[in-house]
């Protein structure tokens, strides 16, 4: 945040018209990327002449409005030589760049939604001839030209904005085009009236379990980035792994270019909630006015802490305010723009049906891709980077004790609940590895996402018995039960015997349940990995697939029968001999569907990770013991739902309390560094 600029006497030759007396201060720097990092340019900046969507004026004959058609225009390669700095550029003579980018253009229509600020100033500085060109866009994503400015020498230049025509959505960035000679980018910032209030204080948490390399990485791009730090009360790192992250190569001279803002709690691992809890109940005791969570297996836009902070501290309400995550491998793809939980399903799903997970800016960027033009609101934001208002952590509590999965959508709709809104703010963002490379709905991890999934339906469904919670869960573990991953199916019936034990069940559960599951997944073939193919037999089918195909996925038509009829078969049928001396085929990750491997006696199935494989194996008496139980718990669950949303609801405020927590913490920790 730059301090207040006086535009009194400022020349209306070089910045058109201002405000007399009007003050200002920064809202967003425009940001460029390292030398190190040109894979994510496309993020920054684009190169070539202002594209966007062309709407049409009118409906067909049939009174059908056709759909929106991209205009686009060949793009050119970014030369990292043209990169000056962090902050500066050089526009090649008759070469013209856009900083219509996810980091650079400003999101107006959140600003104006969300925030006090009703009016921006953009301001330039180039040195060299060539033009500013202003531009905005409405919710559709029509690209509108606002103002254009003819520059030369050394110049400053400043546009006064309105924010009055963002109501659903939009966005304001403006495109440099040099002349003769090259034009100069020596900075540029977006504005907002100067408010008296100093920035709200942070306490930067990341919670971390053996990933030294990226914490040092973070706390590395941190030190450098004297802005972002200087916004920052303390860093303070949970570490409940084994591998230490202060006995790591490197850590004391990182710890020294912090300037003693570093603080490391040792714990026991109570998985991400914990941390994230712990990360909390610090900044609430430290008397800090922002917890700002984030994961350790991340790359942070050292940038984006400014903004958070900015944009948070200018909110009309207390207000959650979260960054977005973009693919740590393939850096230019954006995971999710928002997400809200479907109420019917309670399950996280897309705002818009428009929008898609995974978009590429690198093949469609801001300006061609319309749903990005569109205000996202959403019900609450991933912890990779989600910044929290102690004022609301006082009134509505820490995170619920659930280890991992659903802690940070629980606590979205929670404060939801409260009147506390999440906003999902474009412009800040970490780099984190993507689901595409996970599968945690297999193994260890589904324990935790079945259990967590009914306590937040619990808590939180307007539906009678959760709407589709029940039935879809029961299907969830008839697919697994079919697909011979017998360990997953018995953690997600673990995960049901402990939900209906109530609330008063979850403290205890949070140190203790991952050694049990590890401990049960050890004795179960589809949870023992092995890293080399020459570790199973030779896969063999007895006889060959008919007509030379393998399993086909059923219609919609022929579902229900289909699948009853499978079920029928593997629990009637007898294995074949064979097919335990050795697997019947192997499949590949991504081909690991519930329908196909219904149809094999025995498989071995790679991970998402690509790392190693496990062999499936039916065993028909084991599939009857555990439909049967599949069906005692869901029932179970179903009677009882009332009471138990009652009972969790009623423990709601005890569980997620400074005091409960600091009980857990007090018989945790281990020890601290400063």
């Amino acid at each position: 945040m730059s301090v207040p600029t006086d535009t009194k006497n400022q020349d209306k030759a070089e910045g058109g018209a201002v405000e007399s007396g009007q003050q200002w201060q920064t809202l967003q720097r425009v940001i460029l990327p390292s030398a190190s990092q040109m894979d994510t340019v496309p993020l920054y900046m684009d190169m070539g002449t202002a594209t966007g969507i062309q709407l049409p004026t009118a409906g067909d004959r049939d009174g059908k409005t056709p759909k929106a058609r991209t205009i686009s225009s060949p793009t050119k390669e970014a030369h990292v030589e043209d990169f000056l700095s962090r902050h500066s550029t050089s526009v090649r003579s008759g070469e013209r760049v856009s900083f219509g980018s996810y980091f650079n253009a400003f999101p107006a229509s959140y600003w104006r939604r969300w925030t006090t600020v009703d009016k921006v100033r953009l301001q330039v500085r180039t040195q060299g001839a060539g033009s500013v060109i202003v531009y905005k866009s409405n919710a559709r994503g029509s690209l509108q030209r606002v103002d254009t400015r003819r520059v030369e020498g050394t110049a400053e230049n400043f546009f006064e904005l309105s924010l009055a025509p963002f109501g659903d959505g939009g966005w304001y960035w403006f495109d440099l085009l040099a002349g003769t000679e090259p034009l100069v980018m020596l900075d540029a910032e977006w504005q907002g009236p100067a408010v008296e209030s100093s920035p709200g204080s942070v306490t930067l948490q990341i919670t971390t379990l053996n990933k030294t390399d990226f914490c040092l990485n973070n706390l590395r791009l941190l030190a450098e980035s004297k802005e972002a730090l200087d916004h920052v009360q303390e860093i303070l790192i949970v570490d409940q792994g084994t591998q230490k992250l202060a006995d790591a190569d490197g850590f004391d001279d990182i710890k020294k270019m912090l300037n003693g803002k570093l603080r490391i709690i040792n714990q026991s691992n109570l998985g991400g909630s914990g941390g994230f809890a712990r990360g909390m109940f610090e900044a609430v005791e430290n008397g800090s006015d922002y917890a700002l969570l984030m994961d350790d297996d991340v790359v942070v836009e050292p940038e984006s802490i400014i903004r958070l902070l900015t944009f948070a501290d200018r909110c009309k309400t207390p207000t959650l305010v979260g960054g977005h995550m973009f693919d740590l491998y393939n850096r230019t793809v954006l995971h999710t723009f928002g997400e809200v939980v479907n109420p019917y399903r309670f399950q996280p799903s897309l705002p818009s049906d428009e929008m898609i997970l995974g978009h590429d800016f690198q093949s469609s960027n801001l300006r061609q891709t319309s749903w990005l033009h569109r205000r996202c609101d959403v019900d609450y934001n991933g912890w990779w980077m989600c910044l929290i208002p102690t004022e609301v952590i006082r009134e509505i509590g820490l995170s619920l004790p659930l280890f991992i999965k659903w802690d940070d959508s629980e606590y979205g709709l929670r404060a939801k609940a409260h009147g506390y809104s999440t906003v999902s703010l474009p412009g800040s963002a970490v780099w984190h590895v993507s689901w595409i490379d996970k599968d945690d709905l297999v193994g260890w991890q589904a324990y935790f996402h079945a259990r967590n999934r009914v306590v937040a339906a619990l808590l939180h469904s307007p539906y009678e018995f959760g709407g589709r919670v029940i039935k879809e869960s029961q299907y969830a573990d008839v697919k697994h039960l079919v697909s011979m991953q017998y360990a997953t199916a018995q953690g997600r019936q673990w995960a049901l015997e402990d939900v209906l034990k109530g609330p008063e069940a979850l403290p205890d559960l949070l140190p203790a349940k991952l050694p049990q599951i590890r401990e049960m997944m050890s004795a179960h073939p589809d949870a023992v990995f092995k890293p080399n193919p020459e570790d199973f037999p030779a896969a063999k089918m007895d006889k060959p697939p008919r007509r030379g195909h393998g399993p086909a996925q059923p219609s919609k038509i022929s579902l229900l029968p289909w699948a009853a009829k499978t079920v029928v078969r593997q629990l009637a049928s007898p294995v074949k001999e064979t097919s335990t001396e050795r697997p019947q085929t192997t499949i590949a990750h991504q081909d690991n569907r519930w329908w196909r491997m219904a149809q094999y006696d025995s498989a071995v199935v790679s991970n998402a990770e690509g790392t190693g494989a496990s062999w499936y194996k039916r065993d028909p008496k084991q599939l009857r013991k555990m439909l049967a139980e599949s069906a005692r718990l869901h029932s179970a669950l179903l009677k009882e739902w009332p009471a138990l949303s009652r009972k969790y609801k009623a423990a709601v405020a005890d569980l997620t309390s400074m005091e409960s927590w600091r009980k857990t913490f007090e018989q945790h920790t281990q020890n601290e560094i400063k």
